[in-house]
């Protein structure tokens, strides 16, 4: 399991995906650990979308806020097709590749 620690606090990456998944423009979400100078970690959400839905980055938040502890939210919000395996596993070792890179 993947855990996020931001600012002493440990995240579960797989609770807030669970959670974004349950969103319903939502077809598939990774979450990983962005670097932060403050916090040390802040999560980040990749979200692919279903088919003819739109993403809104600025409402997510108020969406997350209803669904999980306000620690928790993650503060960036990615809209983009997940990078997956031929059997269709999300490959989040490339998209903690590219928070690093960041």
């Amino acid at each position: 399991m993947d855990i996020i620690i931001s600012g002493g606090e440990n995240i579960s990456s797989v609770e807030i995906e669970g959670i974004l998944a349950g969103h319903e423009d939502v077809m598939a979400a990774a979450v990983g650990a962005k670097p932060d100078e403050k916090w040390g970690e802040t999560p980040c959400a990749y979200l692919e979308l279903k088919p003819d839905t739109t993403g809104d980055a600025a409402a997510m938040p108020a969406w997350c806020r209803e669904r999980m502890a306000g620690f928790k939210i993650p503060k960036t919000f990615i809209f983009e097709e997940l990078p997956k395996t031929s059997t269709g596993k999300i490959q989040k070792f490339v998209l903690r590749a590219r928070l690093r890179e960041e």
